[in-house]
């Protein structure tokens, strides 16, 4: 029998046509294994020993107090119950358990909500530059991602943009505060307004348009910048969170998706009563049963923001210094800049050739940028700056 198409689906087709700039990156970076001499500025990753509080943690519920110690885990009552009274404190908000989901990650509360809420053909407004995984994960469920640019310079909500990308279609609007890779906090007042747009919308389409909160980055924010979650303003709002970010320990997959509790009562009772049912026919999407037993436990465990602070104004200081254009971030360990010359690709090439690897905005759809991350060592910062001097300095010159 003769095939007539490839056997790889439509929607996983487009997924990878999505992601591709990222995991040819991904390829690219394959370079520095092995190598002493790399310099290694690319993603939010661990450069040192896990946090003592997260080891001592995980550490404390190794060994099984029960038989079913390790047995299958859902939405765990002790874990909800901690997220809920730290969420309610932290947000000002009266969060109860029953509206806390347990994921695996930021990741997993992203998909639960689209599924949770979503349906394919359903569009979902995201911001540019933004996160380069949530385009790819709405064509893997058959969504529609809209991108609407970030107001220029300042990266603050053009809320103009959002309108212009509405259509009868649109489910969700995302918004990532801190954002990534910006670093820009969004304050109440765009908040506000941002709900105003999306009631008058939602109005306009008889259709209820949902705002999808992305906030991995909450509790890492600078120079005391307050933080507004946007399910303080409009009530349509789900909540995702990533523990993976401010314990610096990505691959301990552990997160929620929340709902605000401003939401009216009909729609919160049958958000949460779906809740367990999608996250099973998802694929069973719980956190493992170590961390939902360690999550009391690491409410109050952080990397070091003060030593963050002091490499964010290490680096801001020194390149700024050098003629970089970079954005001062409010939250995040990033820094988002222009990149020297005006093409980031060609500027990440040349920053590679000296062992210094940073990643280009292409993978965020604004080709003259580049991010770097600040979750390396102090050491790496100071041995990187020669480079980016020299590299700024030559690329300049020949543009």
């Amino acid at each position: 029998m003769a095939l007539t198409r490839t056997e790889v689906s439509t929607r996983a087709r487009a997924a990878v046509g999505e992601i591709e700039a990222v995991t040819a990156f991904f390829a690219s970076l394959r370079e520095m294994e092995g190598r002493d001499d790399v310099l290694d500025l690319t993603f939010g990753n661990p450069h040192e020993m896990p946090l003592d509080g997260l080891v001592r943690a995980i550490t404390a519920h190794v060994v099984p107090q029960t038989v079913d110690w390790f047995a299958y885990k859902a939405n765990e009552n002790e874990p909800r119950e901690v997220i809920a009274a730290a969420l309610s404190s932290e947000l000002g908000l009266g969060f109860a358990p029953e509206d806390v989901a347990l994921t695996q990650g930021a990741f997993g509360a992203i998909a639960l909500a689209l599924r949770l809420v979503g349906d394919a053909g359903d569009e979902v407004i995201l911001p540019t530059p933004g996160w380069f995984c949530y385009a790819p994960m709405l064509r893997l469920v058959d969504m529609v991602p809209v991108k609407a640019p970030l107001a220029p310079e300042t990266y603050d909500l053009d809320l103009a943009a959002v309108e212009r990308a509405i259509t009868p279609r649109t489910r969700f609007v995302v918004v990532n505060s801190p954002a990534n890779p910006t670093g820009r906090v969004y304050p109440r007042e765009q908040l506000d307004a941002l709900a105003d747009l999306l009631e008058a919308a939602s109005a306009r389409n008889r259709r209820r348009i949902w705002l999808l909160s992305d906030e991995p980055y909450r509790r890492i924010r600078f120079d005391g910048v307050p933080f507004v979650s946007p399910a303080a303003c409009y009530p349509w709002t789900l909540v995702d969170y990533s523990y993976g970010k401010v314990l610096l320990a990505p691959g301990q997959r552990l997160g929620y998706l929340a709902l605000s509790p401003l939401l009216p009562v009909p729609e919160r009772e049958a958000l949460r009563e779906a809740l367990m049912p999608v996250q099973l026919a998802m694929g069973w999407g719980f956190p493992d049963a170590i961390m939902q037993y360690a999550v009391a436990d690491l409410e109050d465990v952080s990397i070091d923001l003060g030593e963050l602070t002091r490499k964010r104004d290490r680096m801001l200081g020194a390149l700024r210094s050098s003629g970089y254009r970079i954005g001062r971030p409010e939250g995040t360990f990033y820094l988002w800049g222009d990149a020297p010359g005006g093409d980031a690709a060609r500027f990440v090439a040349a920053l590679a050739e000296r062992g210094v690897y940073v990643m280009p905005g292409t993978l965020f759809d604004r080709p003259e940028h580049f991010r770097i991350s600040l979750t390396a060592t102090m050491d790496t910062i100071e041995r990187a700056l020669p480079a980016f001097d020299d590299v700024a300095a030559r690329l300049v010159t020949s543009s």
